[in-house]
């Protein structure tokens, strides 16, 4: 299984509006970049929220999110939420607002 496709059409109804939105396949699932900044993804069903380093800890102690790691190293500023996590709209809208945000704070490329 690559991704969820259902997953995948609640993030982009969630982004829907969002300037400088590209929407990419790589690692096998999908992910959405803004100006050329990865905000979120998706990976089997599990939805990768880049969240920056300043708020990793804090992300990490949220319900059903884990580490990142497809390689046996984590990725350090991003997490990987469980499906459980992100069932709901309003789980789902906070986690993809949070990668937007951080998203935002860097330069375009």
């Amino acid at each position: 299984m690559a991704y969820n496709k259902e997953l995948a059409q609640r993030v982009r109804e969630a982004l829907a509006g969002e300037a400088g939105l590209v929407e990419k396949k790589m690692f096998g699932g999908v992910g959405y970049m803004l100006h050329g900044n990865m905000a979120c993804g998706i990976l089997n069903d599990s939805l990768i929220v880049r969240v920056g380093k300043d708020t990793y800890e804090e992300a990490l102690n949220r319900p059903y999110a884990g580490l990142f790691d497809t390689t046996g190293r984590p990725m350090r500023g991003w997490v990987m939420v469980a499906a459980k996590g992100c069932q709901t709209e309003d789980s789902l809208r906070t986690w993809v607002a949070q990668g937007v945000a951080f998203a935002k704070t860097l330069p375009p490329k």
